[in-house]
This record gives C-alpha cells, sequence and structure tokens, in this order.
C-alpha cells in the first residue's frame, strides 16, 4: 500500500469498525456507506456531487485489497450498502461469494448496455477503460490493426506488455477465449510471447515509457493512463511518456475493442439498500458520467455523455459486444493460458 493510501484506509476503516460495532447506527435516511477499493481523492467529487443533489452523505471506507473477503469476514453484520471495484473479475467475484444483491432499476437498465451489466442485476459496469495500443509515432500501417495482428512475425522483439497474469492482461485473453477459444487462444499467446522485446512486467505506464526509450515499437496498455500522462497529473516525466507516443484502438477481427470496467454491487445485507440503489442511479446520471470522464478519463458507460477531449483525440471507440459475463466466466481459463505458454517467465 502506499503512503497516499494509508491514511484514507485507516481512518475510513475505523468509521466501519464503529458502524459495524453498532449495527442499529449502519442504518440511517440520510447515509449510504460505501466500500471501494477505488482512492477516495479520485471519486470524491462524485460522491459530493451526489450528496449536494440528493442530502445523503457517503461514508467511504476504502479497502486496499482483499475487499470481497471483508465484506464476506463482516457477514451479515456488515456495514457496506454499495460495493465498488474495478475490473469485471472482481464484481464477479462479490456475487460469487453470495455478498450481493440483485437489483432491478430502470433507470440503470436504460443507462448502461446489456452487455456491461449483469444480466441478473447483480453488478452494474459505471465506467470503461480500453486496452489499447501504445506506438511508436513513426509506426505505419497501424490505422486497422487487429489485437490478433500482435502474434505476427512481423512485430518480433518489438512487443512490451506488464505481467500476462494481471487482471487487465487475463481479461483480453479471456475476450480472445470468448471470440476464438481456447486452441487458438493458446496459439496466440505463443506467437505474442515470441515478439516481447522484454519480459512482461512493470505497469502499462511502463510500456509508453520504453516506447520512448526505443526498447518497443508497440505495446498494450490501458487509455485512462493516456489522460493521466498527458495531462501532466503524473509529473513532467510522465507527461513526456504520454507526449512521446501515439495510441491506436485495437479491434477483434470483425468485432471491437476490449473494455474493462469500474463498477458496483449492492451489498447483500446493506442497511440503507435504498440509498444504495439511488447512488447507483446517480453514478449514471448525465452528470456523474461526466465527472468520471473528466476526473479519471475513463469512457462514460452511458452514451451519449462526451469523454474527456484527451480520450476523444484517440477517435471513436467500438466497444467490442462480447458481453463482460461471458469474459468474466473465461478468466480462469485465460490464467491456465498465461501459466501454460510461460508466458511471464
Amino acid at each position: 500500500m502506499s503512503h497516499r493510501s494509508i491514511r484514507p484506509f485507516v481512518v475510513l476503516a475505523s468509521l466501519a469498525g464503529a458502524i459495524l460495532g453498532h449495527p442499529a447506527g449502519a442504518r440511517a435516511a440520510g447515509e449510504v456507506n460505501l466500500y471501494t477499493t477505488r482512492e477516495p481523492g479520485l471519486i470524491r467529487p462524485l460522491l459530493d456531487a451526489f450528496t449536494a443533489k440528493s442530502g445523503i452523505t457517503v461514508n467511504t471506507v476504502f479497502v486496499d485489497k482483499g475487499l470481497a473477503e471483508r465484506v464476506a469476514a463482516e457477514g451479515a453484520r456488515s456495514a457496506a450498502d454499495l460495493v465498488m471495484t474495478v475490473d469485471v473479475g472482481n464484481l464477479i467475484e462479490i456475487v460469487d461469494k453470495d455478498l450481493g444483491q440483485p437489483v432491478r432499476s430502470a433507470v440503470l437498465e436504460a443507462a448502461i448496455p446489456a452487455g456491461l451489466r449483469d444480466p441478473e442485476g447483480r453488478w452494474f459496469a459505471l465506467s470503461t477503460r480500453a486496452r489499447v495500443l501504445y506506438a511508436d509515432p513513426d509506426t505505419k500501417g497501424l490505422e486497422a490493426i487487429t489485437y490478433e495482428d500482435l502474434a505476427d512475425p512481423r512485430w518480433k522483439g518489438q512487443v512490451c506488455i506488464r505481467a500476462g497474469q494481471h487482471p487487465y492482461n487475463t481479461a483480453l485473453i479471456a475476450a480472445y477465449i470468448a471470440h476464438h477459444g481456447e486452441e487458438k487462444a493458446e496459439a496466440w499467446l505463443k506467437g505474442l510471447k515470441a515478439n516481447l522485446a522484454r519480459k512482461p512486467g512493470g505497469g502499462d505506464r511502463d510500456v509508453a515509457r520504453d516506447i520512448v526509450a526505443d526498447l518497443c515499437e508497440v505495446g498494450l496498455a490501458n487509455s485512462y493512463y493516456v489522460g493521466l500522462m498527458r495531462s501532466g497529473r503524473g509529473g513532467p516525466e510522465q507527461k513526456k511518456w504520454g507526449d512521446g507516443i501515439k495510441v491506436v484502438l485495437p479491434v477483434f477481427a470483425g468485432a471491437g475493442t476490449h473494455v474493462n470496467i469500474s463498477g458496483a454491487v449492492v451489498a447483500k445485507s446493506a442497511p440503507n439498500r435504498d440509498n444504495a440503489v439511488k447512488l447507483l442511479e446517480f453514478l449514471v446520471s448525465d452528470e456523474a458520467q461526466a465527472l468520471y470522464a473528466k476526473g479519471d478519463y475513463e469512457y462514460p458507460v452511458k452514451p451519449g455523455v462526451a469523454v474527456d477531449p484527451l480520450l476523444a483525440e484517440l477517435g471513436p471507440l467500438k466497444v467490442d459486444t462480447v458481453p463482460l459475463a461471458e469474459i468474466a466466466r473465461n478468466r480462469k481459463a485465460a490464467s491456465l493460458l498465461v501459466d501454460r505458454v510461460g508466458f511471464d517467465k
């Protein structure tokens, strides 16, 4: 955990402990308790806007790791009303551990495309991030590049990527399985490994760094890092990395660009369930979706809401139509494939 994360965790975890110790105190007409892996500073503008609009106070408990395990350990006495995290696999884990409850809401169903929410209303995407291609600005012929193309020997010794077992990449491999099956996904992963310029590792911003340093020509990374780097929020060195790369939106052959999500689940024992649903519905409103786009450089899930100009420069995003629920079902198979081909070795 970073030093920046310690203080919010300690303070807000203490709040959770106080609520947990007094179940009656967890229920309040004007409050809602949010457990989240998203740092409070990133989502605070959204929560403040909700409170200003609704009068409902949001008590935020930041949990850096083990969110599902924490809610499970608290059991029926948990103060959690809404559980928010990133990566569809984490949302599915909460559901699979029977820690959530279904919600039927015309507001949510109208705002969130069907492929970005659970068919049974157990989890909902709130924003998306695309798995994009970072490239040397001088690289030609990328206009119609597909994920499949990255296994082509043309790229031998030219690809940088973080660990295959990282959730960002297992989600992409799971999507590949959904499109082509495990056998073809394994062949693709072997081809991608053969094209690596270095051992998989580091973070997505390190892919940009290594392209600028001429260690590789292309690499896979998340779209929101482009905004974080180019805006200068990561400091002058990262701005140099962001400005020094070209960014392309690859697609699966005949389909769209792979996206992952941030999202939320209404907790099974939510003491303030109605307020949790109100918060969820606010988070997919035009106002909140615009704040997601501005604050985190993520793509809104609600159609028609404008993206931040730094992402708009990448061109229109055509989201892959394979439902995230199907991708999540392939995550274990994807992880096993990474080990089978020795991708991270």
